[in-house]
């Protein structure tokens, strides 16, 4: 795999496809957590270790145990499982060296288990398409997409719950709109590539 085969996936994934505003993974946490910067910040650094990581290690089991042992119709319960042994362990390791960031990220971390997204890009890195290095790549890429798309709609948040919006589109319509309003302008960098 070239540079910019590398560059271009990565391109693709953090913008055209990305995980949210494309692939539609990962809504709730993007609607409840986007309220304010700093939580977006800390649920979308949460999110990268866990969607790289996972997104990996899913690969692996999926190539080198599901195929070879002809068990492909255990992924989603094999991924889930990696994917809440691997929050428990993060947040136990967390907790044991440097209770300050667990405290920061405690909230957090709980709610990735949950997330949508973590478990759709570890289904979807894992398939004969990907190598190891292209499920990094990928997984790695639509992650820090999602952190960049909860920041900027967070921030949009913030602006606008400081406006003058209308009773009835204050809260959550007013962010539905604001979401679909993004999700068509990420729409068009479709013939970037």
């Amino acid at each position: 795999m070239s540079l910019n085969e590398i560059l271009t996936m990565a391109f693709g994934a953090i913008l055209i496809e990305n995980v949210i505003l494309s692939r539609f993974l990962g809504i709730c946490p993007f609607l409840g957590v986007s309220t304010k910067r700093d939580s977006a910040v800390g649920m979308g650094l949460a999110v990268i270790f866990v969607i790289t990581l996972s997104s990996v290690m899913a690969w692996a089991l999926y190539s080198f145990i599901l195929v070879p042992f002809e068990m492909i119709y255990m992924k989603t319960i094999v991924f889930i499982l990696v994917i809440a042994a691997l929050v428990q362990i993060i947040e136990m390791f967390l907790k044991k060296v440097s209770p300050a960031l667990y405290k920061a990220m405690g909230i957090y971390l709980p709610l990735i288990t949950t997330n949508c997204a973590v478990l759709g890009m570890a289904t979807i890195v894992a398939s004969p398409d990907y190598t190891l290095l292209s499920s990094f790549v990928m997984s790695f890429a639509s992650s820090v997409g999602f952190l960049f798309v909860i920041y900027i709609f967070a921030s949009m948040r913030e602006k606008i719950n400081a406006s003058n919006v209308p009773v009835a589109f204050k809260g959550v319509p007013i962010g539905l709109i604001t979401a679909g309003l993004m999700s068509m302008i990420f729409a068009k960098f479709v013939g970037v590539i």
